[in-house]
């Protein structure tokens, strides 16, 4: 029975495919928005390419608006000069990174310089040599 109804079923009329079509169409333009002012995300990696070798346009020539440079220039700037206060609990972490104790580079307790015996020179320069050796190559 069920192939008999199929078989039976109106050949596709062009008209209501049409008509299908122009009402979809309808409803998509009814939720669509046109975007035309269109500007670069501050918070965003600027990749900056250069100009075309020939190209009679300079850097010098060009005028940069400054309230966009100041945007660009505040949103690379590390979060202690963006923000009075951490703005996050990881941020909280090393937020005050001035140092408790002012370093003295003579005291024995706190500092301890790069010492070498003459072990570690000997296979300092062993390594250098073996380097220079492989770059030669």
């Amino acid at each position: 029975m069920a192939d008999k109804k199929a078989k039976e079923k109106d050949p596709i009329d062009i008209v209501h495919q049409n008509a299908i079509h122009v009402e979809t169409i309808v409803k998509e333009k009814r939720c669509q928005k046109l975007y035309t002012k269109f500007s670069i995300n501050p918070y965003k990696k600027l990749h900056v390419l250069t100009d075309k070798p020939m190209s009679t346009n300079t850097h010098e020539q060009m005028e940069a608006d400054p309230t966009f440079l100041r945007i660009i220039h505040g949103a690379h700037l590390e979060p202690t000069k963006k923000y009075t206060y951490p703005m996050t609990e990881s941020q909280e972490i090393g937020w005050i990174s001035t140092p408790l104790i002012v370093s003295d580079r003579s005291d024995r307790r706190l500092n301890f310089p790069r010492q070498n015996s003459e072990i570690t020179k000997y296979m300092d320069a062993a390594w250098r040599l073996k380097e220079q050796t492989q770059n030669l190559r």
